[in-house]
């Protein structure tokens, strides 16, 4: 368990905060970019870690990211004209590029001090990935070199966009319940099986077959390894398989969220999702497959688009069809006879029982267990950041290092007697399974 007080400290990311400046240390997808289809387009409503923003395109295609009031009288500027490049406020016409500089204020006389000093807040942008990144930190000026460090290179980032899926969904709760609920793969032994009078493995909604789930049904206890990297660590979960083998599945978390699914075979397709405050009680989360080997098209593509995996059934608003207005549409009958749960769909099961917990669950009541270590390390590796930046001062060294977060999760059938280490060369040819 946590104390209130560390609990505060993991859970809180605004500006002020301790996490919430560790988090701004790191670029954050603040947008898909199709919600930024066009030049000159309309506005879209950012809100962030408790800040509230307004992205743009320009006229040349820039995306902008700006403070979501003008500076004038704090009008909206999501109401503002996008017009030859710039954002224009519509209650006296200022009117502001993508960097934040003044570039009309006709209500202001020529030759004052205002053309000169006047500006709205604005935060770096850039595209990758299908996502539109921002970077919150300090200013270039204060950095090393008097650069930016560049956005992670994910390795779904990286592939052709054919060979990628991307979206996000919206999540009514914290963002750390939800990495912890990745994290803890144990949970798939119970969650996301079938009702206990079903004697089929199948789940039509999990991307794994009915042999891993077999594994996976059968050994509610794995056994967990954990394996420390500059960038976070990688988890693997060992259940008994067959006679003479165990199933490992592996999670990749990395600094400062982001996690991914563990049930990828060899040629599979891989799953992986980064969390984004909201507010302290709410969430993006951006969702992702990636398959570096082949286009993701057809009838696989059409399993996604309609929610599969980790990812939900959305609206246009990307908040998820069954969700905690509606209790998920459990249906107990369904409960009794079908699945664990009762409510259709892995993600949404996910989102039922961590939504449950509360917007922000008191960690000081919980009651840990040897398959929670993942947890554990999670929470500690964060607190430990947040803290060091906050106390010395000692800033975090991932986001420099934006190749090294190409890493890969996956699943791997061993001989019983090996040992994580030579699991994760065999899987991946690497010790920690990066990517060249």
């Amino acid at each position: 368990m946590l104390s209130i007080e560390d609990n505060e400290l993991l859970t809180r990311t605004g500006a002020d905060t301790p996490m919430g400046q560790y988090f701004r240390r790191f670029w954050q997808p603040v947008a898909l970019v199709e919600e930024l289809p066009e030049p000159d387009g309309a506005p879209l409503r950012v809100n962030i870690m408790g800040e509230q923003l307004v992205a743009f395109r320009d006229t040349e295609g820039r995306i902008g990211l700006l403070d979501g009031r003008c500076p004038h009288r704090g009008a909206e500027m999501f109401f503002g004209r996008n017009e030859e490049c710039g954002l224009r406020c519509v209650y006296h016409g200022w009117k502001f590029d993508v960097t934040g500089k003044a570039m009309d204020l006709p209500n202001i006389p020529p030759g004052a001090r205002h053309h000169d000093t006047v500006a709205i807040k604005s935060y770096p942008t850039r595209e990758q990935g299908d996502m539109v990144w921002a970077y919150l930190g300090p200013s270039a000026e204060f950095l090393p070199d008097g650069k930016l460090p560049e956005p992670p290179q994910l390795e779904f980032t990286q592939v052709e966009a054919g060979h990628r899926y991307v979206t996000k969904q919206y999540v009514d709760c914290n963002w750390a319940q939800i990495m912890e609920g990745d994290l803890d793969t144990s949970h798939f032994s119970f969650l996301h099986m079938p009702a206990p009078s079903v004697a089929s493995n199948e789940n039509p909604d999990a991307p794994a077959d009915a042999r891993r789930l077999r594994w996976i049904r059968n050994d509610p206890m794995p056994h967990f390894s954990i394996l420390e990297h500059d960038l976070g660590f990688v988890i693997g979960g060992m259940r008994a398989g067959d006679a003479g083998e165990n199933y490992w599945r592996i999670t990749q978390f990395t600094l400062p969220s982001h996690g991914t699914g563990p049930s990828t075979f060899p040629g599979e397709t891989y799953f992986g999702f980064t969390m984004v405050p909201i507010t302290d009680q709410s969430c993006w989360m951006y969702c992702y497959g990636w398959n570096p080997e082949r286009a993701i098209e057809g009838e696989e593509r059409a399993k996604l688009e309609q929610g599969h995996g980790i990812i939900a059934t959305t609206g246009a608003d990307y908040v998820p069809v069954r969700n905690r207005t509606n209790d998920y549409m459990i249906d107990r009958e369904a409960q009794r006879n079908v699945s664990y749960t009762g409510v259709k769909g892995l993600a949404e099961q996910d989102l039922m029982i961590q939504e449950s917990q509360g917007r922000i669950v008191d960690r000081s009541r919980e009651v840990l267990t040897a398959t929670d270590a993942a947890v554990v390390r999670f929470r500690r590796t964060l607190l430990e950041g947040a803290k060091a930046l906050a106390v010395s001062g000692k800033e975090p060294a991932a986001p420099w290092q934006a190749e090294a977060y190409r890493v890969r999760p996956g699943s791997w059938i061993a001989a019983e007697d090996t040992s994580f280490e030579d699991v994760m060369l065999e899987r991946f040819d690497d010790p920690l399974g990066r990517i060249k």
